[in-house]
């Protein structure tokens, strides 16, 4: 039995390297091995944790065989199985990795070793644009060239984070940052929530270049599924980004519905088409799915930090220190008789006429804007009594 193993049972643990397991018998010897030499030339005290997702092959046998302790975690995902694991160890730091062989846990010791200098948060990085290494046959094309590098440049935009491979699973971190980030994701989106959430939380960060490796399994393909956890990754960037979900396309639409009215208002005519009526509707349309989107924006946000998924900020904070209830009613009473306002202009030009007929092109162009307001100022009532309620955890 390694150093590594010995030490683990001590009272203080610098080091819990943490593996997800779900029948990985053909590769798990070896990961464990590489990662108790790994321990061992850190001079640290370590322990090794198997996190079994329900194997049936051998596994768990093999990692107490070899001196591992093993975490039985019944709720699949592989979130599921690193949040266990890690509730379970003792370390002040944590690496994780998968347990597929693809990783060389031989390089635990350039992660200790960056933990040590005062980062929170080490992200190995095994694309070429971060000096990652990607081995023949490791890594589908598609992930390569096109999934990983787009998600990771949409985690660096949206989220301000600096890694290159925000998908790696092979990362390590202090416990306490861990505590501090309340991850909640149970399956292949935890990995690239712990790196949203860090970054929010302002966690000193540093990138490591690792080689991935072919997976090392025969008995089974890889758990990864290519569009079902691509997809998973983009939806919770979406939630987690309430600006680029609902925000920003509410401004599109919002802005083509005006531009729309700033065009049939007074009929232009483009290429022989006269823009009336017609145009206004579906630029109220627009106006109104776009300032409905706003608002989802807002509720959005605020629920997500009333609840600590998303942190404080400036922009919301100013929102708050000017909105209430009671402003948010006037303006929606407004917006609201405005509207029936206009409406009412046509609706007395119908009654003088004796209920006959009418220049429709001449009273939509009153009676659509009418509509419009109204709805908006109708929402706007009904949203400053809801964003009260989100509000309430707030003050």
């Amino acid at each position: 039995m390694s150093a590594a193993v010995r030490v683990a049972g001590a009272a203080a643990v610098e080091v819990s390297v943490v593996l997800p397991c779900l029948n990985e018998a053909d590769t798990l010897a070896s990961c464990i091995r590489k990662a108790q030499d790994g321990l061992a030339r850190t001079g640290a005290s370590g322990e090794i944790i198997v996190a079994d997702n329900g194997s049936t092959d051998g596994s768990v046998e093999i990692a107490r065989g070899l001196g591992a302790i093993v975490v039985a975690v019944p709720e699949r995902g592989y979130g599921n199985a690193l949040m266990k694991g890690i509730e379970r160890s003792r370390g002040r730091f944590v690496v994780m990795g998968d347990a597929d062989d693809s990783y060389d846990f031989g390089e635990i010791p350039r992660f200790v070793e960056k933990l040590r200098d005062g980062h929170e948060l080490v992200q190995g990085c095994r694309l070429p644009s971060g000096g990652g290494v990607v081995h023949a046959g490791a890594m589908p094309f598609w992930h390569r060239r096109l999934g990983n590098p787009l998600l990771s440049l949409i985690a660096r935009t949206w989220f301000g984070t600096r890694l290159h491979d925000v998908y790696c699973g092979m990362r390590g971190f202090t416990r306490e940052l861990y505590d501090r980030l309340d991850l909640r994701c149970t399956g292949m989106e935890y990995a690239t929530e712990m790196i949203i959430k860090a970054s929010f939380a302002g966690a000193r960060t540093a990138e490591i270049p690792i080689t991935l490796h072919p997976d090392g399994r025969h008995s089974h393909p890889g758990h990864l599924r290519t569009f079902r956890d691509g997809w998973r990754t983009l939806r919770l960037f979406l939630l987690y980004s309430p600006t680029w979900l609902f925000l920003v396309p509410g401004g599109l639409l919002a802005g083509a519905g005006l531009v729309g009215y700033a065009l049939a208002m007074p009929g232009t005519v483009i290429g022989g088409a006269r823009l009336d009526a017609h145009t206004l509707m579906v630029a109220s349309l627009a106006v109104i799915c776009g300032y409905q989107s706003a608002l989802f924006a807002v509720f959005t946000k605020t629920f997500a930090m009333a609840e600590g998924l998303l942190p404080d900020d400036g922009r919301t904070r100013l929102f708050f220190s000017t909105f209430n209830l009671e402003r948010g009613l006037v303006g929606g009473l407004v917006a609201l008789a405005s509207g029936l306002l206009l409406i009412a202009f046509p609706a007395y030009d119908w009654s003088v006429t004796g209920f006959g007929p009418l220049d429709y092109g001449y009273t939509m162009r009153w009676v659509i804007p009418g509509v419009t307001l109204a709805v908006i100022g109708f929402q706007t009532v009904l949203a400053s009594f809801f964003l009260s309620v989100l509000g309430m955890r707030r003050r």
